[in-house]
């Protein structure tokens, strides 16, 4: 396929197909891929047009495939050939649908995030998702907290045209069946079991100007972190982490506890000292 409209007409028909599942967003996030060098921009106007117009649940499935999008563009930039690199090094987009992403995301997130109560349901899933671009770097933090504070100030400054007009934008607004609130729900579990699985990701330290074409990356961190953000960033999201995934004490940690030390202390009882009538230690000297 070399037809640049025969390529537009396919990538539509995958987009509008786009659902929550991870086959479906990896099948037009490979098909992005492939053509970006002949119909990169094509493409991204293709994923603007259909952000712009799609229904508000379809809307954040795309903005769910542009978060991987970025991070299958930023890995597919890092295992590049040294001669690839240099070659396109000369273009003027050098990290694939990142730099669009970056370039228009007040544009993207004002149209997943509509004003108003349509926009209402999109609007926490789109938090995350941006501050998790920022947490990774993927986008700059200073570009995604200007988009966090306009979604902010939406909620903290009512605007008084917009209570004036809310009776008639109410009856104007369209209303999801209850068909599609149903989906909603399913998609929604589906991507939170996606974020959750993400969660282990931790920020990756930059170890240095220069790093092998042929190394590893992860995903946790694509642009260098300074040194004074290195340590205090990557211990914060260690903490958030181990916080999230810790569980209350319970019997479980006791008898865990007592086992772990019946290994490190196998000539103490298992059930630890017990005070005799002088108030001396008892000790197990049975080996």
């Amino acid at each position: 396929m070399h037809d640049p409209f025969e390529v537009r007409m396919q990538f539509l028909g995958l987009i509008r197909k786009l659902n929550a599942s991870q086959q479906s967003i990896q099948k037009v996030v490979g098909f992005a891929l492939k053509y970006f060098s002949k119909c990169g921009e094509d493409l991204w106007e293709c994923i603007v047009e259909e952000c712009q117009k799609g229904s508000i649940n379809h809307r954040i499935n795309i903005l769910y495939f542009l978060d991987s999008l970025c991070e299958a563009s930023l890995l597919a930039k890092a295992h590049q050939l040294p001669e690839q690199s240099s070659s396109s090094s000369r273009q003027v987009n050098n990290a694939l649908y990142v730099d669009y992403v970056s370039r228009d995301l007040t544009q993207i997130v004002e149209c997943v995030v509509p004003v108003g109560r349509q926009g209402l349901p999109n609007q926490p899933s789109t938090k995350q998702i941006l501050e998790n671009w920022r947490t990774k770097r993927i986008i700059e933090p200073q570009k995604v907290d200007e988009v966090l504070s306009l979604l902010s100030s939406r909620d903290s400054v009512p605007d008084a045209t917009s209570t004036s007009a809310a009776p008639s934008a109410a009856k104007s607004e369209p209303h999801l069946s209850r068909g599609e609130i149903f989906k909603r729900i399913e998609e929604d579990r589906e991507r939170h079991k996606r974020l959750r699985e993400r969660r282990w990701v931790q920020a990756q330290p930059h170890s240095g100007p220069a790093v092998p074409s042929y190394s590893t990356f992860t995903l946790a961190s694509f642009l260098p972190l300074s040194d004074t953000e290195n340590a205090e960033l990557a211990l914060d999201i260690e903490f958030e982490n181990e916080w999230e995934a810790t569980s209350d004490w319970n019997e479980d940690d006791v008898e865990a506890t007592a086992e772990e030390k019946e290994l490190c202390h196998p000539h103490f009882k298992r059930k630890g000292f017990t005070n005799d009538e002088d108030g001396e230690q008892e000790m197990d000297i049975d080996l």
